[in-house]
Order: C-alpha cells, then structure tokens, then sequence
C-alpha cells in the first residue's frame, strides 16, 4: 500500500500537511544550498512547474517526487518521517525541529529506538523470579 492511497479523510489531510512540511523544508534547503529551481528540478528529472508545486505542498503531488527532491538537496527521509510519526499520533510537528539540524535530530532516534530494543531484549533475558540461594544451611 502506498501512502498515497489512504482510507479516510483524516488520513489524507495528514499527507497533505506532510506535503507542505515537506515543500518549504525542500525549498529551504535548496536556498541554503544555492540551488536554483531550475537546478534542482533538472538534478531530479522534473520540470521546473512541477518543482514550484512541490515546494507549495500540492496535495497532488507524489511522495516519491517528494522524496527525490529532498534527496537532491540533501535531505535524508527522516524529514519525511518524523512529521508523519507525530501527526499519526495527533500531535503538532514543530517544523522547526526539521529546519535545524536534522543530521543530529535522525541519529538521537536511532540511538532511542535502539536503547528501547536493547532494554526489551534484556528485560526478557531477565530472571521473573529470584534465583534460590545456594548457600547450604548448617
């Protein structure tokens, strides 16, 4: 299933919200780059026009177009991701989180997601009750 293909009204607003997250932090990066749209838009195999209604967040554009122009900026997919992980819990993204340093903001939820697997293996490796004694009573 795509994640453009999505069962209800709720859904498709949050990809439409992501899109326009996606758009400007695209664009953003693109400034900071110095890349013109042209550039850009020929980096990644689109048109300029099409380029300009991603960085508005139209709705209609693809997720995979999305993902191309910020790979072309050096954007990693967590841009993506970490939006759409808070809104699919009802939570705001503060869009600034995106804009600073997304490098550092990607690796600090690899390092909890695998402290979290680390800690889940070992609470299972873990004894549930306490070991008898072993010491012999006189």
């Amino acid at each position: 299933m795509s994640l453009q293909s999505t069962s209800s009204i709720g859904d498709a607003t949050v990809l439409a919200q992501i899109k326009v997250i996606s758009g400007k932090c695209i664009e953003e990066r693109r400034r900071k780059e110095r890349k013109t749209q042209e550039q850009l838009a020929s980096d990644v195999g689109i048109g300029v026009r099409w380029l300009r209604e991603i960085e508005s967040g139209n709705p209609k554009s693809s997720i995979e177009d999305h993902l191309r122009c910020a790979s072309g900026v050096g954007l990693p997919a967590s841009y993506f991701l970490i939006p759409l992980m808070f809104m699919d819990h009802k939570m705001a993204f503060p869009r600034q989180l995106l804009l600073d340093d997304i490098a550092a903001l990607e690796e600090h939820c690899i390092r909890c997601i695998g402290d979290y697997y680390v800690d889940s293996i070992a609470s299972r490796l873990r004894p549930t009750a306490p070991c008898p004694s072993t010491d012999d009573e006189d």
